[in-house]
């Protein structure tokens, strides 16, 4: 006579703590697109010029990319607690050494190498930890993830300037990396709560799923991009931006801080959208939104225009951001999430080493950025028509 074994206790899962976890993490991380308070003084001190410096950020990016694309080769590697501490040291041990940079070659390696890989792979361990435990409104909850970057960045724009009057640029990174620390070890914590896996149970392993990179991911991917070239663009370099167009230093950080909650915003509404409107007139809508931005600021240059005409490319970037977000949740099952993402933020990566590094470039050429918002403008008409290309439904839907 066999005598059954004890059934297992029921696994406890907690969203809210994959989510607060998620939100402690992503808040300072976003603080990479404040890089452009950062652009004068580390320019004064070392002497590293505006192409050269905007390459700095793209390299964070492509760091980014890499950590995204990584992540899900380590889920087997060790338990999600474990896997996001050690992530968010990494990306605090990035910024020290970019801190104590004496030129370029560091800072590259610091800010752009390390923290950015650290920075991608923290991103998408939490995004899958929360996604394996969302059960509705997913465009939502991703828009609102995908939001904390820009929020982060809302509070950081005012944070770092003042920590650069204050006490230098170096000082500025070095508490950035303390807050990191803190941060990871509050949100390892609580994705040990949280009890959330990152792989799919045996049981759902061998369930259909879409093709990842078939023709739905490269139109998603390509729309996306568009948006981002422009909108990196902007959040790299806002500051700047309007200070060409002739507005006051106190003006062009009010609108870099005001600009990064607009697009928090956006993004929120983008995810919010998707559950409620097929994602291709979401995004055709928000690149539209971004062009109108461009053409407002090529018609009408002054500095008033270059903050409404910036703030209306940021939104679209925003929109365009969420609904990206929220449509990997509508196209793909929620075990493929974060491998699905880490991909489509190539798309990104390749935005961020474009536009943002062309603009330095002919700034640097031509102390401009006029020729820069022509370019984002024409971005912004190809990603109206390929949004449209996009299916309306998902596999909800089809199943």
């Amino acid at each position: 006579m066999s005598i059954a074994s004890p059934a297992l206790p029921a696994r406890t899962e907690r969203f809210w703590a994959a989510l607060l976890a998620a939100t402690l993490m992503n808040l300072p991380l976003g603080s990479v697109y404040a890089f452009s308070v950062l652009l004068r003084p580390i320019e004064q001190e070392l002497a590293i010029p505006r192409s050269a410096l905007s390459l700095v950020f793209g390299l964070a990016t492509v760091g980014f990319t890499v950590g995204s694309v990584g992540a899900a080769f380590l889920y087997r590697v060790a338990s999600a607690p474990v896997l996001v501490l050690a992530s968010a040291l990494v990306a605090a041990a990035g910024l020290l050494t970019a801190a104590t940079a004496g030129g370029l070659p560091q800072l590259l390696l610091g800010y752009g190498v390390v923290f950015g890989t650290g920075g991608g792979v923290t991103y998408i361990l939490l995004q899958q930890g929360v996604n394996m435990l969302v059960r509705r409104r997913q465009g939502l909850v991703n828009g609102y993830i995908v939001s904390l970057y820009p929020m982060g960045a809302m509070i950081a724009t005012p944070a770092f300037h003042a920590c650069n009057e204050a006490f230098g640029w170096r000082t500025t990174l070095s508490g950035l990396a303390t807050v990191l620390v803190i941060c990871g070890i509050a949100a390892a914590l609580l994705a040990r709560l949280s009890g959330s896996r990152l792989v799919a149970p045996a049981a759902t392993a061998s369930e259909e799923r879409p093709a990842i990179l078939g023709p739905t991911f490269l139109k998603l991917s390509t729309t996306f991009f568009l948006a981002a070239a422009a909108g990196l663009m902007v959040l790299s370099q806002a500051r700047e931006i309007v200070a060409t167009y002739g507005g006051a230093a106190t003006l062009a950080v009010a609108a870099t801080t005001g600009l990064t909650g607009a697009i928090a915003l956006a993004r929120i509404s983008g995810g919010w959208l998707v559950d409620r409107f097929a994602v291709p007139y979401v995004m055709c809508a928000a690149h539209a939104l971004a062009l109108g931005g461009g053409l407002l600021m090529t018609l009408l240059p002054a500095p008033l225009t270059a903050v409404v005409g910036l703030g209306m490319i940021g939104l679209g970037y925003g929109f365009v951001s969420g609904a990206t977000a929220g449509g990997i949740g509508i196209y793909w099952r929620p075990a493929d999430y974060g491998r699905v993402a880490g991909r489509a933020y190539i798309a990104w990566c390749l935005a961020a080493v474009s536009l943002p590094v062309l603009a330095g470039y002919l700034f640097d050429m031509t102390r401009a950025y006029d020729t820069a918002v022509l370019i984002a403008a024409g971005a912004n008409v190809a990603g109206m028509a390929m949004a449209l290309t996009l299916p309306r439904h998902g596999w909800r839907e089809k199943g």
